[in-house]
């Protein structure tokens, strides 16, 4: 009970930072999730071995979180949880392309780790910026302006009652939990064969909780659209943050900045 409860906790903490007043927050929604779409879009184009060009690509997430305040260890513990997913992936690499691409010292790197390394980068600085859009943001907020900005209005409907009824769903399972050890206070954690009877319960719960919730939403007047709270406005402020987004994006995509910078220092010290 305590493990599901403390999970919901850790999960609506970084929507909960969207509310107080800071900088990153008083932006218009709409100029965030466009800035982040790019950002990990950009992100998603680099090649399998250009490990050294996504290196400038880190200030959006390093000027991001202190623009809102946004405390680097929730969203280092998120990425942590993630990360089993992406090192899935990346720990096939190093099986499938053994060619040698760079020494570091005594250690030779191959492509496929190289490659492994990219697939980690690109993970981190994807899901750091997402964290940090709702952190900054919002949940209900970034699926409103989702749909401002176009996105179907189904897609962002079910993304948003999803990420809601997550909780309404935890909920029950704590209810359950917590009813199971008071009847076996011997055995406060499900066998295997109870807990396929437990799920099985849940499921008809979560089922018929669902169906009083949408009675509730249609007799309230839901129609899929999401409900505005207060009416935004695209500033100038808006306008250079994601003009800068966009320039640090361009620049990173187009130049090799890593290799100029090294370019030039080396050009310096002779």
């Amino acid at each position: 009970m305590g493990h599901i409860e403390s999970s919901l906790a850790r999960l609506g903490r970084l929507d909960e930072m969207a509310a107080r007043d800071t900088p990153a927050s008083r932006l218009d929604p709409r100029a965030k999730v466009a800035a982040t779409l790019a950002f990990v879009v950009v992100v998603a184009s680099f090649g399998r071995l250009d490990l050294g060009r996504l290196a400038p690509l880190a200030v959006f997430p390093l000027v991001l979180a202190p623009l809102g305040d946004v405390p680097w260890r929730p969203v280092l513990a998120r990425l942590a949880l993630a990360s089993p997913f992406a090192l899935g992936i990346a720990a096939f690499e190093p099986f499938l392309d053994r060619a040698p691409v760079a020494t570091l010292g005594a250690v030779t790197l191959s492509r496929g780790e190289l490659a492994a390394m990219v697939i980690l980068a690109k993970f981190a600085l994807s899901l750091c910026a997402a964290l940090l859009l709702v952190a900054t943001t919002g949940f209900d907020a970034v699926c409103l302006a989702l749909a401002k900005l176009g996105a179907p209005r189904v897609v962002v409907a079910q993304l948003s009652l999803t990420y809601r009824y997550l909780f309404v769903l935890g909920e029950e399972a704590g209810r359950m939990v917590r009813a199971h050890g008071l009847r076996a206070p011997d055995a406060p954690r499900p066998t295997l064969r109870r807990a396929g009877s437990l799920l099985g319960h849940l499921l008809l719960r979560a089922t018929t909780r669902a169906e009083r919730i949408h009675t509730a939403m249609r007799a309230r007047g839901f129609d899929g659209r999401l409900p505005m709270r207060r009416r935004w406005s695209f500033g100038r402020l808006d306008a250079l943050f994601v003009g800068a987004v966009l320039l640090l994006l361009f620049a990173a995509r187009a130049f090799d900045l890593p290799g100029l910078v090294d370019a030039a220092l080396s050009g310096a010290l002779r």
